[in-house]
């Protein structure tokens, strides 16, 4: 049974250190780079809902929040968290993942990935990572599908959006006997990037 804890983790120039109010104005500028919030399938906040998110992140008891920095600069890029944590079923899910504008498209992603997957699979010992995203984020999907994730299927009418809709959910995961290779195909891509 996996026992999921509060840590730092860092690789290729990325820290995830869990999340805390401290991170609340770095956070504010990231999502204020590319005002993410503005995009119906994403959970960014507002900058003046910054506290608030952090606040619901930081309540949720199967959720583990990290705030992502740039190591070198101390510059908060973003956040992901583990949730859905499911511990007698080694299950995790990996999710709730947004990036600066200016950090999309970059290493930061697949880092970040390498750092949380590898945490589930060879440290913690878990079976299956999960991922999930909203049916019309495409960019996310497409992301999701880059990393090797096999998509499960589609969960109908589940979860409401910031504005009222209801989306429907897009369910992927990675067994552990996959994960293998796929961490060796991540490495590629960062070798490609020269990240």
């Amino acid at each position: 049974m996996i026992q999921v804890d509060a840590l730092t983790l860092e690789f290729n120039g990325v820290r995830l250190e869990p999340l805390s109010l401290a991170h609340a104005d770095g956070l504010r500028a990231a999502a204020s780079d590319g005002e993410l919030w503005n995009i119906r399938v994403t959970s960014v906040p507002e900058p003046h809902d910054v506290e608030q998110y952090i606040g619901h992140a930081l309540g949720m008891p199967d959720r583990l929040a990290f705030a992502v920095i740039d190591a070198s600069s101390g510059a908060v890029m973003g956040t992901t968290s583990y949730h859905d944590i499911l511990p007698k079923v080694d299950r995790v899910e990996i999710g709730w993942t947004w990036y600066a504008k200016s950090r999309q498209r970059s290493h930061v992603n697949t880092s970040c990935k390498l750092l949380l997957l590898s945490h589930a699979f060879d440290t913690l010992g878990c079976a299956v990572v999960g991922l999930r995203t909203d049916n019309f984020n495409h960019a996310s999907q497409a992301a999701i599908e880059r990393l090797g994730a096999k998509k499960d299927g589609v969960i109908r009418h589940s979860a409401l959006r910031r504005d009222g809709t209801v989306r429907d959910t897009v369910m992927y995961s990675i067994l552990r006997g996959e994960w293998p290779e796929i961490k060796s195909q991540l490495h590629y891509q960062l070798q490609r990037a020269g990240a």
